[in-house]
């Protein structure tokens, strides 16, 4: 071998080291990429999994949440339609009184709301026309025991039952349906323990 193919041979023993020792460098670095690539994957896919799990549960907790809440609302709704029923038929009863039972329970009222004042009674057309004297009576002597008296007067109201009181231009609705919307709360708390507790 002559000089200069020596001399050829070795550039080309050096290029082909160098050229090697280039291309282990970027294997070893795309090797290196690819683990890091590799590993940020598994990570992300980790927390991706992870949020995953999280996200399920707490899908499930809000959608159990949901359903309690919306069971318990239904479930309020229908005691209240109990109760509801339940006051209607009360209230349907005392409707229905016999005109003995009905006109006792005006005295009790009376007895209730008269005030130690003279004043006025107000009664519907249906009650005017059905009330016997001793009721008459009976209004008179209730106001005399709370220590005032109360006429009753002939001007029907348009009212269905029970009567209007009347004080110096002041009015005082016992009626039996304002009786009852007056006591509904706690009425409806005496049926709920009743039905409920």
């Amino acid at each position: 071998m002559t000089g200069l193919e020596k001399i050829k041979s070795q550039i080309l023993d050096e290029a082909k080291a160098a050229a090697d020792s280039k291309i282990a460098e970027a294997k070893a670095k795309a090797d290196e990429i690819v683990a890091q690539a590799e590993a940020d994957a598994k990570k992300i896919s980790e927390t991706i999994a992870h949020k995953s799990e999280l996200d399920t549960v707490n899908y499930k907790e809000r959608t159990a949440s949901s359903i309690d809440l919306q069971r318990r609302t239904k479930l309020l709704a229908a005691k209240q339609e109990m109760i509801q029923n339940v006051l209607d038929k009360a209230y349907q009863s005392l409707e229905s009184m016999n005109e003995e039972e009905y006109f006792g329970v005006l005295l009790k009222l009376l007895a209730r709301y008269a005030l130690p004042q003279d004043g006025e009674i107000f009664f519907s057309a249906g009650d005017l026309q059905r009330m016997s004297d001793d009721f008459k009576n009976a209004v008179e002597n209730t106001a005399r025991d709370k220590g005032g008296s109360l006429k009753i007067s002939a001007e029907e109201r348009k009212i269905e039952n029970g009567f209007v009181l009347a004080y110096g231009g002041i009015e005082e609705n016992c009626t039996l349906q304002a009786m009852f919307d007056e006591k509904k709360d706690e009425l409806s708390d005496k049926v709920y323990h009743i039905l409920f507790a």
